[in-house]
């Protein structure tokens, strides 16, 4: 758990490599869950916040299985309202509040403002939370990474990381996997001579040794270390990812 403005955060592992995110507003007390791809262990860490049990609004970036496959048990357990992109609707669960690119939704006493960021599929979008220093990128951004191009195009994917990219320098990355160590040994094929990149991937290294979450990173950690983020056009974007797609190291 972290503390980020007057909110906390966790990454509450799910499946192999998922993560959901649990997000308190501490002045409201009002809590919201994104991208559970299943439900247990969501619902055991619901039981370790300050009012057990309490969620207000489950969160969905995109409508893969492994980030909403828990979302009927959660809100049969809570009671919980889903928020979810009106594109993305007829292959979602039932949304209760459908949003747009561009809208600003209350949550607590904070808003969420939602990005367009397709790329990896059509629909996808990512939630960023001003007041709590964060954004839920889903499958978009990764530590070191970003998503595959599953029904985007590299030019959508460029767009939704430039997006993406402007944001605060200390915004959290709220990601949907635990990529990292991976990520980190492509990442030094295409700039093997980034001191940055060299000793975060050191850092990664550790991390995941002792059995601990490489994430949450920050933008400004991602733009000096991410070889996506820091692609000056499109097509270096889509060289660098489709060589990712057939990397084997």
């Amino acid at each position: 758990m972290i503390s980020s403005g007057n909110w906390t955060i966790r990454a509450v592992p799910n499946l192999s490599d998922n993560y959901a995110w649990l997000l308190r507003d501490e002045a409201t007390g009002t809590v919201a869950l994104c991208d559970p791809g299943e439900a247990e262990p969501n619902l055991a860490a619901l039981q370790d916040m300050p009012e057990p049990g309490r969620l207000d609004w489950v969160l969905l970036t995109h409508h893969h299985p492994d980030h909403i496959d828990g979302v009927a048990e959660v809100v049969a357990a809570t009671g919980a309202k889903v928020l979810g992109a009106a594109a993305d609707g007829h292959r979602l669960p039932a949304l209760d509040l459908s949003v747009h690119p561009g809208d600003s939704i209350p949550l607590g006493s904070g808003t969420i403002e939602v990005l367009d960021s397709p790329g990896h599929t059509i629909g996808h979008v990512a939630l960023f939370i001003p007041e709590a220093h964060a954004v839920l990128c889903g499958d978009t951004l990764f530590s070191l990474g970003c998503g595959r191009l599953l029904e985007g195009t590299p030019a959508d994917m460029f767009r939704a990381l430039r997006l993406l990219d402007a944001l605060p320098g200390d915004t959290l990355v709220l990601c949907g996997h635990e990529y990292t160590e991976s990520n980190a040994r492509f990442a030094l094929t295409v700039e093997p001579d980034n001191a940055a990149l060299r000793a975060r991937a050191e850092e990664v290294r550790e991390q995941r040794k002792a059995g601990h979450p490489t994430v949450p990173t920050t933008l400004d950690e991602e733009r000096a270390t991410n070889p996506f983020l820091r692609a000056g056009d499109e097509a270096t974007l889509a060289a660098r990812r489709a060589a990712k797609d057939v990397f084997k190291g």
